[in-house]
């Protein structure tokens, strides 16, 4: 891996990932986590260099500086946290995969990355509660988290935040979902039957 398209390229290629330029700057191109905006892999020009700003846990900072002459502490950047690596075809491929790889998996694990891969776990035709959605995803306390992230879901298509209903089997507001009535009408869609705003959790509820 030589240029910056074979690094933004592979960068991309991760879930909910997308390209930014920030500075109103061409020579600084970044990929970013579309459920937090934080960047894990910058890409830049200097001294004649394409350079890569990526993430890593402290403990893997010097392992890999001290692995590659090309891989130095992070430009403009925390030393601690971030490594600079240059491609100037000394490091293999795979490993500079593994870095973004792993620069990426430090930026995007988050509460609501969590809470959408609990939610995508619910069966077609289930339903499961805020607080059942906040202990798959690894805190049962943050059920109101869950709904913080439910509404601000960034792809209904593939996250089906409307199969989440309160500890009574309630739906959500109005608000939610595309309007009035909208959560009910998917849920009825997989054969869930919904009287008078609420779904029977003995008969649906996700187990």
């Amino acid at each position: 891996m030589k240029t910056r398209e074979e690094a933004l390229k592979f960068g991309l290629s991760f879930p909910d990932t997308y390209q930014d330029a920030p500075f109103h700057d061409e020579n600084w191109q970044l990929v970013r986590c579309k459920l937090n905006k934080k960047a894990f892999l910058w890409s830049y020009e200097k001294d004649g260099q394409i350079c890569l700003n990526l993430k890593v846990d402290p403990i893997k900072a010097w392992f890999w500086r001290d692995r590659y002459e090309a891989v130095k502490p992070g430009y403009h950047q925390n030393k601690e946290h971030w490594n600079t690596v240059i491609l100037d075809g000394s490091i293999p491929d795979a490993d500079i995969e593994l870095m973004i790889a792993e620069s990426y998996d430090l930026i995007s694990d988050t509460p609501a990355k969590r809470i959408y891969e609990a939610v995508k776990q619910i069966p077609y035709g289930h339903v499961a509660t805020y607080a059942q959605i906040a202990e798959v995803a690894g805190d049962r306390k943050m059920a109101r988290a869950v709904g913080n992230a439910l509404h601000k879901n960034p792809d209904p298509d593939h996250i089906p935040c409307f199969r989440v209903v309160n500890a009574k089997g309630e739906l959500a507001g109005e608000f939610a979902f595309g309007g009035a009535g909208v959560q009910a009408k998917l849920l009825e869609a997989e054969g869930i039957e919904v009287i008078d705003g609420k779904v029977d959790l003995k008969k649906y509820q996700w187990k």
